[in-house]
């Protein structure tokens, strides 16, 4: 038996904008310095990376990535000073709760030990 924690944020209407999956996203963007190929490490679609990206930057407010088109010289995608600010938050934010939820749980069923 054990407990799992999901972080999940939602914005004002009660649409989920963030949460593993934007962040694994938004960390192989910094990684891969693409969009494109963020979302192929992932076996997600590029237009599904896309939507994922707007619809948080719409939730927060601010824009996480900065995207150049292609052409000769080719694209690409970074994150925002804003953009890494929030990834850590999160990053930092979920950690904390997932050692919380561990200690809880301990409290609450000691014979899992």
């Amino acid at each position: 038996m054990r407990a799992v924690t999901k972080i999940i944020f939602f914005d004002d209407s009660g649409e989920k904008f963030f949460g593993e999956g934007p962040c694994r996203l938004l960390t192989a963007v910094e990684e891969t310095g693409s969009l494109r190929a963020a979302a192929l490490s992932m076996g997600m679609a590029y237009s599904k990376a896309l939507k994922l990206v707007k619809n948080a930057e719409a939730a927060l407010g601010f824009p996480l990535t900065m995207r150049t088109t292609g052409g000769r010289d080719g694209g690409g995608s970074v994150l925002t000073p804003q953009g890494k600010e929030w990834l850590k938050k999160y990053e930092d934010y979920r950690d904390a709760c997932v050692q919380a939820n561990r200690q809880l749980y301990l409290e609450f069923f000691p014979e899992q030990r």
